[in-house]
């Protein structure tokens, strides 16, 4: 996989990839990140393609879904946490 190209936001890291024959665009936010991959094809043959296609309302999208992965990840550690505590531990002598 080498990097063939990025996306210049005020924001967000956007990394494009090519990878047998496959383009993949990679979003990256503090600890959060997505990829969407491409098949190359008849019209996705290039990066400025792919650049076309990420366009200010895709990265508007991903924005609006980078929040709801932070708070899945808070909604996870809250049950681990709780669960944690409910655990009985040994006792000591």
């Amino acid at each position: 996989m080498r990097i063939v190209g990025d996306i210049p936001h005020p924001t967000l890291k956007i990394t494009l990839f090519l990878h047998d024959s496959k383009y993949s665009v990679k979003f990256e936010s503090g600890l959060y990140e997505m990829t969407y991959k491409f098949r190359s094809g008849d019209d996705i043959d290039s990066v400025e393609a792919i650049k076309a296609i990420v366009d200010a309302e895709f990265i508007q999208e991903v924005m609006e879904v980078l929040p709801k992965m932070h708070q899945q990840k808070l909604g996870a550690i809250g049950r681990w946490v709780q669960e944690k505590e409910g655990e009985e531990f040994d006792e000591i002598i």
